[in-house]
């Protein structure tokens, strides 16, 4: 029987499972490792919204371009980025990618198209469209993918960046991941808008709200953007409800939500648990296969830490260097 177009097949939904449970095992490692005063800055957990970051870059190209946010682990490993460099760049050292002086807020790797983490809201947008720009001028059919929370929408760049997208149908997503908390604020408090989606109506682009706590609708309904701004039609807006489950960073206490709360949200809207159990029952793949990926996942972590520990700190004589950007000779 063929295979239907919104079916997956088992290899891809190992490995959307992999990159998921990939992202969970370096969340989980960064921030046990915060409490060993290893990793320099906060640390701005992705766990709970793996479904999203995996989902949305499969559909991607080496060649295509994300930008990020605060939050931009999972976008990072979802597009291919070490987990070597990344450690090594939250604890501070010379091999990480900005050479230890960025942090967790700034992992960027060109190479792969990962423009950049960003700790300011809402600073993707014009990296992302810029990246969109290019690739029309240039008449090649690479994308660009802008990741955002809800909070960014109220940033006037969300609605500039919109409207100059649909003006020169720019080949760029638009994704907002939705987790309700605009930092320590419900988002009904930060955004009028009571759909986000919505927002996109006016400019003549597309707005979906999309379950972002299964990775199978993510990888859909991002395939169907990619496919849309591939064929020169322009941008959409993908609405992800999704949650997560530690606070803003690593020093939220989370007082405005109980461990009930965040117990019962995990039960319910795990992303890795919620798949797993659906490929488990397809018969994709045994438990002791996924234990077997498990273990090579944990190998790969516990290698990062390793890595990290034996990078050098950056010496005090590069405090000057990359400051500034260098100047032309006259």
């Amino acid at each position: 029987m063929a295979r239907s177009k919104n079916d997956l097949s088992n290899e891809q939904m190992i490995d959307l499972w992999v990159g998921m449970m990939r992202i969970r095992r370096f969340e989980e490692m960064a921030l046990y490792q915060t409490t060993l005063n290893n990793v320099y800055g906060g640390v701005h957990a992705y766990i709970g919204q793996e479904a999203v970051g995996i989902g949305v870059c499969a559909n991607l190209r080496k060649d295509d371009a994300i930008a990020s946010t605060h939050r931009g682990h999972g976008h990072s490993i979802a597009k291919g980025a070490s987990m070597n460099r990344m450690m090594a760049e939250l604890f501070g050292r010379e091999d990480g990618y900005c050479r230890g002086k960025g942090g967790s807020q700034h992992i960027a790797d060109f190479d792969i198209g990962m423009l950049g983490a960003n700790g300011i809201v809402g600073a993707g947008y014009g990296l992302a469209a810029g990246a969109a720009l290019r690739a029309k001028r240039k008449g090649t059919d690479q994308v660009a993918a802008c990741f955002f929370g809800e909070g960014a929408v109220s940033r006037g760049t969300f609605h500039e960046v919109l409207n100059m997208a649909a003006l020169y149908k720019l080949p760029l997503l638009f994704i907002c991941e939705n987790n309700k908390w605009s930092q320590w604020v419900p988002v009904q408090q930060n955004v009028a808008a009571a759909d986000i989606a919505s927002l996109a109506e006016p400019h003549g682009v597309p707005g979906t709200n999309v379950d972002g706590q299964d990775v199978r609708a993510v990888y859909l309904a991002t395939r169907q953007a990619v496919e849309r701004a591939r064929a020169g039609e322009g941008p959409s807006l993908l609405v992800f409800d999704t949650q997560r489950y530690y606070g803003h960073n690593s020093a939220d206490m989370q007082v405005y939500r109980t461990k009930a709360d965040i117990a019962r949200l995990r039960a319910d809207t795990d992303p890795i648990a919620r798949f797993e159990k659906e490929i488990l029952r397809a018969g994709v793949v045994d438990e002791a296969k996924l234990a077997e990926l498990l273990k090579e996942i944990d190998a790969e972590v516990e290698e990062s830490v390793a890595f990290a520990l034996n990078s050098p700190l950056p010496s005090p004589d590069q405090l000057t260097e990359d400051v500034f950007a260098p100047v032309a000779n006259a």
